[in-house]
C-alpha cells in the first residue's frame, strides 16, 4: 500500500477517535460541553487537510498535528488524577481502549506525515 493512502487512513482514523474520545470525555464531565463553533472549525481543518491537501506540504503538516494530538491523548489522560476511577467505571473498557489506539495510531499518523514532509524537503518524488 502506497504511503500516501496509509497516511490518509490513519489520519482519519486518528480523526475519528480523537472525536469519539472527546464525546466520551464531555459526557464523563472531564471537559466542558460548550456551545462554540471553535471545536467544528479544527475538525473542518483537520479533515480539509487530511482529504483534500493530503499530499502538499500544508497537508502533511495539518496530519502531523492530527497524529501529535492523537498520541498526546494517552499521555495526557493515563497522568490524570482519576484515571484508574474512570477505567473501573461504567465505559471505562472504551475510554481505556480509545486511548491506546490513539496513541498508537497517532504515533504511526506522526510518523508516516514527518517522513513525507521530509522526501517533500529533499525533493524526492511522492
Amino acid at each position: 500500500m502506497k504511503q500516501n493512502v496509509m497516511l490518509t487512513i490513519a489520519s482519519l482514523l486518528s480523526i475519528l477517535l480523537l472525536t469519539l474520545h472527546i464525546t466520551d470525555d464531555i459526557v464523563r464531565g472531564i471537559s466542558k460541553a460548550e456551545p462554540s463553533n471553535i471545536a467544528l472549525a479544527v475538525l473542518v481543518v483537520l479533515l480539509y487537510g487530511t482529504l483534500v491537501l493530503a499530499e502538499r506540504r500544508s497537508g502533511y503538516v495539518i496530519m502531523l498535528l492530527v497524529g501529535l494530538f492523537a498520541a498526546a491523548m494517552p499521555v495526557i489522560h493515563m497522568r490524570g488524577a482519576h484515571y484508574g476511577e474512570i477505567a473501573k467505571s461504567t465505559g471505562g473498557f472504551f475510554f481505556v481502549w480509545t486511548l491506546w489506539a490513539l496513541g498508537g495510531l497517532g504515533g504511526f499518523t506522526f510518523i508516516l506525515s514527518a517522513r513525507g514532509l521530509w522526501s517533500l524537503r529533499r525533493g524526492q518524488p511522492r
